[in-house]
């Protein structure tokens, strides 16, 4: 089915993969690097307000051409050779950095729990789309009044 949609022989798949593992391996890499690109402009911002901003903000602005890819990323993330629990953490540090310069009282729980919350976010919008939890998205800006 792969090879069909992407329009080229199933041998032509495995030699370049080896195996659906190979296959599954590089779309993982892939998915860190997509990660790492969206990442990118949380970790670059050196005011806090807007890093919370754009922390919320990344899991919006997923394509929904993309939301396929995704979904099979999600579904990876159950595997135990697939899951990375510290692929989130730098921006989760920056998160934090970015509560204890605001105030927060306890800024590390607070970046974990917009963390956890925005990976449920996620998962909703791959199945429900996007508009369906645009109200969430205005109630995490105005919760951190952004």
């Amino acid at each position: 089915m792969i090879a069909e949609q992407a329009g080229v022989s199933e041998a032509l798949i495995f030699r370049h993969f080896k195996s659906k593992k190979g296959l599954l391996d590089a779309l993982y890499e892939q998915c860190g690097e997509k990660v790492e690109a969206i990442a990118k402009s949380v970790l670059e911002e050196s005011n806090p307000t807007a890093t919370i901003r754009k922390a919320i903000n990344w899991v919006f602005i997923v394509d929904e051409k993309d939301y396929n890819y995704w979904r099979l990323q999600y579904k990876l993330k159950w595997e135990d050779s697939y899951y990375n629990p510290q692929q989130m953490q730098p921006i989760v540090h920056k998160v934090t950095w970015a509560f204890e310069q605001l105030g927060y009282e306890q800024p590390e729980l607070e970046a974990q729990l917009l963390e956890k919350t925005l990976d449920s976010v996620m998962i909703s919008i791959l199945r429900d789309g996007k508009e369906a939890h645009l109200p969430l998205r205005e109630f995490l800006l105005k919760k951190y009044a952004l």
